[in-house]
């Protein structure tokens, strides 16, 4: 209770607050823009990626079946960012499938199952490792240059001047890097799928002391084309993700160069998580759809 005190004349009672008494109001506000800054804005964000993602994807059938679409950029973007991901996606790969081999033959040593380390180690490659080096290499090396490119034409007002000369962005600047994006990540994927299970197989069979024909037959046994396929289906799926939380992080870029670089740092960190997000997702489609082979 605070003191109480009696006006002059008046009769009037009132009530000095206790020092230190927090008010309610101030702890109120403070909840409620930590609600608007992060909650409200997360499912904006969401709200308006998903908006472009039906937009862009849109505006892609109708200029490729109108003959509108833009192949000269297209190419130049897919040239890009294979020079630009190709050598780091080598370098992560081999060593994604020298670390599987390592475990798996660990693993089915201790069980006593070392010839089944050939089917455990390239079915990890190819289902979970191959997509997952690709979204990863993606989101660092395309995802951020898409982000600073668009985010640097944003702050010197090209895309407003494309707005007002007639040119339709989405159409010009991002449905080219969509299907870049898509067409990289589907033959990246292929290519770790590659590197990672002859990587396994020559660790295995060269360094844990494993036999060919065990490596590659039960390899054989468990695993089928739909594997493969289903690989390659989340490496677009997730390029597609990738161009599309880059390009929107590009177009909204405010604040000079240091809004660029937040936008990029938040184009990868948004991508990793929705890559992740959607990946658990995938998986368990796939296990649904596709029964497990009984041998």
């Amino acid at each position: 209770m605070g003191a109480q005190r009696t006006s002059e004349g008046r009769g009037v009672v009132t009530s000095t607050p206790e020092t230190g008494a927090a008010p309610k109001p101030a702890r109120a506000s403070s909840v409620r823009k930590w609600w608007d800054g992060h909650i409200v804005a997360s499912f904006d964000t969401f709200g308006r990626q998903l908006g472009m993602f039906v937009e862009v994807f849109r505006t892609l059938f109708t200029d490729i079946a109108k003959r509108q679409f833009p192949f000269g950029e297209f190419i130049r973007q897919c040239a890009f960012m294979a020079s630009t991901s190709v050598i780091p996606t080598l370098l992560v790969a081999i060593p994604i499938g020298v670390i599987v081999s390592i475990q798996v033959s660990n693993i089915a040593g201790q069980i006593g199952a070392n010839a089944f380390s050939g089917a455990a180690t390239g079915l990890g490659v190819i289902r979970q490792g191959a997509p997952l080096v690709t979204a990863l290499i993606m989101a660092g090396a395309i995802g951020s240059a898409i982000a600073a490119d668009l985010g640097s034409r944003t702050i010197r007002d090209e895309i407003d001047a494309m707005k007002v000369m007639g040119v339709n962005p989405i159409q010009r600047l991002i449905s080219p890097r969509l299907l870049a994006t898509m067409v990289v990540s589907f033959l990246l994927c292929g290519f770790v799928c590659f590197v990672g299970f002859i990587t396994g197989y020559v660790f295995n069979v060269y360094m844990q002391g494993g036999t060919p024909g065990s490596y590659t037959g039960t390899f054989a046994s468990f695993a089928g084309p739909a594997d493969l396929w289903f690989s390659l289906i989340k490496a677009v799926i997730f390029g597609a993700i990738v161009a599309i939380v880059a390009c929107d992080r590009g177009l909204t870029t405010s604040g000079g160069p240091a809004g660029v670089a937040n936008s990029v740092n938040a184009a990868v960190v948004n991508s990793v998580i929705l890559l992740f997000t959607v990946n658990v997702a995938l998986t368990q489609i796939f296990a649904l759809i596709i029964p497990a082979k009984v041998v």
